[in-house]
């Protein structure tokens, strides 16, 4: 794609689904694939992008996300809680300083520039679940992984979790899993669900 084509559009998508690094990875990949859309900027949930308009529209585009496991997203709201969610990823999965900020409401209002409680109504309204319960949720997929690498021990995994003690840290995963962690760690197949479905409702 020449960058001086009368055609070329720059545009900012917000993308639903992008929950890991890999998922960057794949999004830029399968975008850049084309020929025609130069990946600017990426991150997860979020992308800048450079296409040529005559040969593609935005649908073209929805499609091959769409292929891939993503989508475009259009609704301001959706975008709004999509940021959120992708916030929170970030945070637990590739924070530095997880056991302080997770505690911490600021760090969402500072990092999306709303006010705590707006984004928690704003979250709820559109996925039925409170903001809580949903950092709970990334949070028990996070302590998952890092129990099946089984290169921490629970005390660490607390710590960085941001778990008072280690009892605090059991007695929430057996809430929220089931299973103690004991029993988790003692199971041959590992219940993992994957982060862009963790809002979907249990299988019948």
């Amino acid at each position: 794609m020449q960058p001086h084509n009368l055609n070329t559009r720059k545009i900012t998508i917000c993308i639903k689904n992008m929950v890991s690094n890999s998922c960057v990875r794949i999004v830029r990949e399968e975008l850049e694939r084309t020929g025609f859309i130069k990946v600017l900027h990426i991150e997860l949930g979020i992308a800048d992008i450079q296409y040529d308009a005559q040969v593609f529209s935005q649908e073209n585009i929805n499609q091959i996300l769409i292929r891939n496991g993503f989508s475009l997203i259009a609704d301001k709201g959706e975008k709004m809680v999509e940021k959120i969610k992708t916030s929170i990823i970030q945070l637990i999965y590739y924070g530095n300083n997880t056991n302080s900020l997770v505690r911490n409401s600021d760090y969402l209002s500072q990092k999306l520039n709303m006010p705590y409680l707006q984004l928690s109504k704003l979250f709820s309204d559109h996925t039925g679940t409170t903001l809580e319960k949903y950092i709970i949720m990334v949070k028990m997929e996070r302590i998952k992984e890092l129990i099946t690498y089984d290169e921490m021990t629970l005390s660490e995994i607390a710590y960085l979790m941001g778990y008072s003690s280690v009892q605090y840290l059991s007695n929430q995963f057996k809430q929220i899993t089931g299973v103690s962690v004991t029993e988790y760690k003692d199971q041959l197949h590992k219940s993992r669900k994957p982060l862009s479905s963790l809002l979907e409702p249990p299988s019948i």
